[in-house]
């Protein structure tokens, strides 16, 4: 059945506007946890003003995934050293019995889960406007800013493209996927009034532009585009030197373009509510993997010392260096990926043309006009053992045919991570795991991992299938 857009939008605001039992459900838990935080604090002999705040503060939360956060403003006097130790103990106090997780930011904060919701504790300094200490004290001015300008009409809209971003996987300002937060969801819908025309202003995007919807830089645009250098800037509201998009990456933002372009042409409720990945066969797997006719190589290894933040941050780093290393040695990388399970696994994927290179390769001297240089590469490359072939002339430069020390992909990346790689660029968490849990896996040897982890085997059919979810949704309306 196809559905118009009008229809579409209506059709997810019945899924996610909580209805009046949700809501006082949440609220009350809320409210119960605020008191919790407050008596932990009090006894730990900390004043702090303790707050909701987020989504549930400004009623913009999704029902079917409401997400509680009680923030901790302490005083200024605390010191920095003593202050993520102190919240996090007074969180784990306020939510003995339920499942703790710590999580990262600039500092450490709580995750908790209380009858299936989520809840974050955070500590805070309470600080004047502009005055801050940590990156989360703008969070009780954000809440009020937002919680002043919107109205029933745009909450809804703010519900909209939360489930939007959700849907095409670009949600969440955290590391691991670089996308649009919660608070730059509501303040993109102030700006452009609802998700309509949100999505047609960004499915025209051609360059980097700035949103700012308080003036801060009104007739200076363009010294807003020499402060800040992300693709998007969406200036925070309540402080001028902060890009409020400042985490969404380029990739991302890329991926919501084509989204919103291929929503507005053909709108359906795939993009909102993407359908569940079905894992292949055993048999489907060996078939994706050996029409592709390339070399997928797996980097495997467990458990890396870090909270989820500064995990991915790390994966990322080190899946960027040995992307380059690879390069260097002249394998020709189709694609590469990271995954983990933020617990004790985790895995860089690299995809190549082929495993093996030939044992030759062509080495490029100097010009030879630049006689010294020229002396210097005959030395190094007459008679010596590397040598196939050559010196000799070609296109106005001495040229040599060498023999290369790394034909096997395989070889060269057990050689160069065995000691866990520092030498080469990994971050140096991972190498730690990485020297004591190695094991490399090459095509079909994925197999009894991917029979055994269900969440590993999904992605990993997504990663063959090679498109976004809402594009398979696109091809069957058409």
């Amino acid at each position: 059945m196809v559905l118009t857009l009008e229809e579409v939008c209506a059709e997810v605001l019945k899924r996610t506007i909580p209805n009046n039992d949700e809501r006082k459900h949440v609220l009350e838990l809320a409210k119960k946890l605020t008191k919790r935080v407050k008596a932990a604090a009090e006894e730990a002999g900390i004043e702090a003003e303790v707050r909701v705040e987020g989504s549930v503060a400004k009623d913009t939360w999704l029902k079917e995934e409401p997400d509680i956060d009680i923030f901790m403003q302490v005083p200024v006097t605390m010191l920095r050293e003593a202050f993520g130790k102190i919240c996090l103990k007074i969180a784990k106090k306020a939510t003995e019995g339920h499942k703790q997780i710590e999580r990262f930011a600039e500092h450490p904060y709580l995750e908790s889960f209380i009858n299936k919701t989520r809840v974050n504790i955070v500590p805070c300094y309470q600080v004047k406007k502009g005055e801050w200490i940590s990156a989360t004290d703008r969070t009780p001015f954000h809440t009020d800013y937002v919680k002043s300008l919107l109205n029933s009409r745009l909450r809804s809209q703010v519900r909209l493209l939360k489930r939007f971003m959700k849907g095409i996987d670009v949600y969440g300002a955290e590391i691991r996927v670089g996308g649009f937060s919660g608070y730059l969801c509501e303040l993109l819908i102030l700006h452009h009034g609802s998700i309509t025309e949100f999505l047609r202003s960004i499915a025209d995007w051609r360059e980097s532009r700035v949103i700012d919807y308080e003036g801060h830089y009104k007739g200076r645009e363009q010294d807003a585009r020499k402060i800040f250098e992300e693709p998007l800037v969406v200036v925070d509201p309540v402080d001028k030197g902060r890009n409020a998009a400042a985490a969404v990456t380029k990739e991302r933002l890329n991926e919501l373009v084509v989204a919103s372009r291929a929503f507005l042409e053909n709108p359906g409720l795939e993009f909102f509510y993407p359908q569940e990945t079905e894992a292949y066969t055993p048999e489907e797997l060996v078939q994706a993997i050996t029409t592709r006719r390339s070399t997928i190589v797996f980097v495997k290894f467990g458990n890396v010392r870090a909270v989820p933040d500064i995990l991915w941050g790390q994966l990322y780093k080190s899946q960027r260096s040995l992307r380059k290393m690879l390069q260097q040695h002249n394998f020709s990388i189709i694609r590469d990926h990271v995954w983990s399970n933020e617990q004790d696994l985790n895995m860089f994927i690299f995809e190549v043309k082929q495993r093996f290179l030939p044992l030759t390769k062509k080495h490029l001297g100097p010009p030879i006009e630049k006689r010294k240089e020229c002396e210097k590469f005959l030395r190094k490359h007459v008679g010596a053992t590397t040598t196939v072939s050559g010196p000799h002339v070609e296109d106005g430069r001495w040229v040599v045919e060498t023999k290369r020390r790394h034909m096997d992909i395989v070889n060269l990346l057990v050689e160069k991570l065995n000691d866990g790689g520092r030498r080469v660029g990994v971050a140096s968490l991972v190498s730690q795991s990485l020297a004591n849990t190695l094991k490399m896996l090459v095509n079909e040897e994925i197999m009894k991992l991917y029979l055994s982890n269900s969440e590993f085997a999904k992605f990993l059919t997504e990663y063959l299938e090679g498109k976004p979810k809402w594009l398979s949704g696109t091809d069957e309306k058409n």
